[in-house]
């Protein structure tokens, strides 16, 4: 551990630069080393691994962003469950964590890779168990879970600490069982990435009015 840490400290924070440009919207990455390895990029922070260290992740916060301690102490009260990533390392912007593999649903779909119901399944039971743990789930959608042979896992936990309601997961199972089983179900097929986008933007604009209408009340 302590050798990575310096290779992170030396090679990836020293020369990488994290921007966020807009809350919304995943951050940018510039100058990333080699041989560093983008893995994703979020709303707060970028991910990235080392060949040499295949079974650690590294998240980088984006500059100015909060919320890393917050992240860290989710990963605490969450302990050792399968569906979830562990905190091994907390840095000055940054955390080591386990490396989580398998393709996010987001990318399933846009590939034509069956989401199965079992993964649903799994995210459901892995919500509930951080639920048991005095945390509110917060942000799952289709970029932030995976599917790893067929089993579900949660990929960023960031806004577990956050109290309000959030009924991102909720909304997306309806649309996972009225529209998209039932076609997949019968046939695979690629969801080209403007669609996918669009149908995020669009979801982006309902939960900003849905939002709005409710402050009215």
């Amino acid at each position: 551990m302590e050798k990575l840490l310096q290779q992170v400290r030396d090679e990836l924070i020293a020369h990488v630069i994290v921007e966020s440009f807009h809350f919304m919207e995943p951050v940018r990455v510039k100058n990333a080393p080699q041989p560093w390895i983008l893995l994703g990029a979020g709303n707060y922070a970028a991910v990235f691994y080392h060949p040499d260290y295949e079974d650690y992740a590294v998240k980088v916060y984006a500059i100015g962003k909060t919320g890393l301690k917050e992240e860290a102490a989710v990963y605490e009260k969450l302990g050792v469950h399968p569906a979830y990533s562990a905190c091994y390392y907390v840095g000055e912007n940054f955390l080591v964590l386990k490396r989580l593999r398998g393709v996010t649903v987001y990318e399933c779909m846009k590939r034509g890779i069956l989401v199965s119901e079992q993964a649903i399944k799994d995210i459901d039971a892995a919500l509930d168990y951080a639920i048991s743990k005095g945390l509110r789930p917060h942000d799952i959608h289709g970029k932030n879970v995976m599917v790893e042979h067929g089993r579900g896992l949660i990929v960023d936990i960031s806004d577990f600490y956050k109290q309000e309601e959030c009924k991102m997961w909720v909304d997306f199972k309806k649309a996972y069982y009225r529209l998209y089983l039932p076609v997949a179900s019968r046939i695979l097929f690629p969801v080209p990435g403007i669609m996918l986008e669009g149908v995020r933007k669009g979801y982006q604009v309902y939960r900003k009015r849905k939002k709005a209408q409710l402050a009215r009340h």
